[in-house]
């Protein structure tokens, strides 16, 4: 009998730093699993996905893209590149029954099959060779650019020492038109489940919502609409089908033939596979940016990020479960937590869409909103987005901020520049310290850091530090180094003409790391 000794520790790890889970087993002569390890490590993941939705349809629209993964600790080289979708559909496409969709639209299952298995028997496609945008070092971010209508979803991935923490902006500028404004988004993770609310089917606003599909199968997502009055009668009852590594926008007012709504709540999901989801809104009196998706449904919610000088904010909440929410609404502001004197509570009824007009909330004094159970006890799980509007008459411009979880570990923002950017820091609960590191340069630069004390309770709104020596933009990368919970945005101005143009990205915990159990011991295969 030959004994062979085999230590799972390697594999355990392997596996978990790719899927971000591992089990080890050891044999008790019962066949039962060993009782959990009682310690774990935490070791960078191998490999990222992200997914930027195709920018604009402005012939006069540029946009940058930037990208970036903070310093590291080693690991292998790896790659990180963006390279464009098979296909986007332009942004007229809709759900109208009546119109013959092209082949792009058309229902997978449209010719007898069923949906969900439409397409699975096709060879797998293979996007564009030519990357758009190539990331081939922690530590320095890169940039390309993208001028007119005609630029496509981009699809990426990062590997090696470039997956941890790898983040992608887009940032898109459009001067004149209808979709006019700074629009600026942070290229998003596959999923299969997305909360928007915020978003309008109401006259004199376009949203789309864009799906972008990173697999070589197709997928058919559902998208479904919540209004004030509850759901919205859908007129698309086969899901919407995203071929493979493609990209399609679908306009919102044209799921549902119930009167316009001017606060809705879309909940995009998928029947299989997955999906990026980011929803694009233009209004024709305030311009135009992107609604990234809100954090999952929970009790209670940050907002974080509010300009000092908005003129107007409005709360819209959804429920998603079965019972009503009551939600108390504070301030977290420089000086502390207040209630705003519009309104102290929202009642948001099961199912629907519920807003609040809370005017210029932040009264020259920077701030981020709370939302909480107004009833001890009764923590009821809502989505929430701010629409935020800064300027008066016709130099108006619009963004968002979807309610978003704590930076955590470490969370990053790209595309910063030497002119316009502040960033805001929001301490919900016990006072605490963050580290703020800005990256070198896109094309020169030494990276610094700075240590913030952020007060419980309370909203830092700062002018964060610049790499010495900066040429281009640069990262920001925020870490936690004590005390409570920290939220955080990103706010990038540039005025336009005299139109205050901005937008506003939320910054999350990147999930660069994974937890992964420690082996007690090694395991031992008896071999005859």
């Amino acid at each position: 009998m030959n004994r062979t000794t085999l230590s799972l520790l390697a594999v355990a790890t392997a596996l978990a730093a790719v899927t971000g889970f591992a089990v080890l087993t050891e044999p008790d002569g019962t066949g039962a699993a060993a009782p959990a390890a009682k310690t774990a490590t935490r070791l960078p993941v191998e490999r990222s996905s992200l997914l930027c939705p195709a920018p604009s349809t402005s012939e006069v629209a540029e946009t940058v893209y930037t990208s970036f993964t903070p310093a590291g600790t080693g690991g292998e080289a790896g790659q990180a590149e963006l390279k464009p979708s098979v296909a986007t559909a332009n942004d007229d496409t809709t759900a109208d029954p009546k119109k013959e969709p092209g082949p792009a639209e058309k229902p997978a299952g449209s010719d007898g099959t069923d949906a969900d298995q439409a397409d699975t028997d096709k060879a797998p496609v293979k996007a564009a060779d030519k990357a758009v945008v190539t990331l081939s070092q922690p530590g320095k971010p890169v940039s390309a650019e993208a001028n007119g209508g005609d630029a496509p979803a981009l699809i990426g991935t990062a590997s090696g020492r470039l997956a941890p923490g790898w983040t992608t902006q887009q940032t898109t500028m459009v001067v004149a038109g209808g979709a006019r404004g700074l629009l600026g988004v942070g290229c998003t993770a596959p999923d299969t489940d997305f909360w928007f609310p915020g978003a309008s089917t109401a006259k004199g606003r376009q949203d789309y919502v864009h799906l972008t599909n990173p697999d070589d199968s197709a997928v058919v997502a559902d998208v479904e609409l919540y209004g004030p009055n509850g759901a919205l009668k859908s007129q698309l009852t086969e899901g919407v089908p995203v071929p493979a590594r493609s990209s399609v926008p679908v306009l919102l007012s044209t799921l549902t033939s119930d009167a316009a709504a001017a606060d809705v709540t879309v909940h995009v999901t998928t029947r299989s596979g997955r999906v990026g989801a980011v929803l694009r809104a233009a209004d024709d009196g305030f311009g135009s940016d992107w609604l990234p998706a809100s954090a999952d449904p929970a009790g209670t919610q940050v907002l974080p990020g509010i300009p000092a000088d908005a003129t107007s904010v409005r709360l819209v909440a959804y429920a998603p479960g079965e019972d009503d929410a009551d939600v108390k609404i504070q301030l977290a502001s420089q000086t502390g937590t207040i209630v705003p004197a519009a309104a102290r509570e929202l009642h948001v009824k099961s199912g629907m869409t519920a807003s609040l007009d809370l005017k210029d909330v932040t009264r020259g004094e920077a701030g981020s909103l709370i939302l909480s159970p107004a009833r001890r006890g009764k923590a009821t799980p809502v989505v929430a987005a701010l629409r935020v509007v800064r300027g008066t008459g016709a130099k108006q411009e619009i963004a968002f901020i979807p309610a978003t979880g704590p930076v955590g570990q470490r969370a990053t923002v790209a595309d910063n520049r030497d002119k316009g950017t502040t960033l805001s820091l929001t301490a919900p609960g016990a006072t605490a310290e963050v580290k703020v590191t800005a990256s070198a340069g896109t094309e020169a630069g030494a990276p610094t850091s700075k240590t913030y004390t952020v007060k419980g309770g309370t909203t830092q709104a700062v002018t964060p530090p610049l790499p010495s020596g900066l040429k281009g933009s640069y990262a920001l990368t925020v870490e936690t180094v004590s005390g409570g919970p920290v939220h955080a945005a990103r706010t990038l101005a540039v005025p336009d003409d005299g139109i205050p143009m901005f937008t506003v990205q939320t910054l999350a915990d990147d999930r660069g790391t994974v937890e992964v159990p420690t082996a007690r011991q090694d395991l031992s295969v008896l071999e005859d």
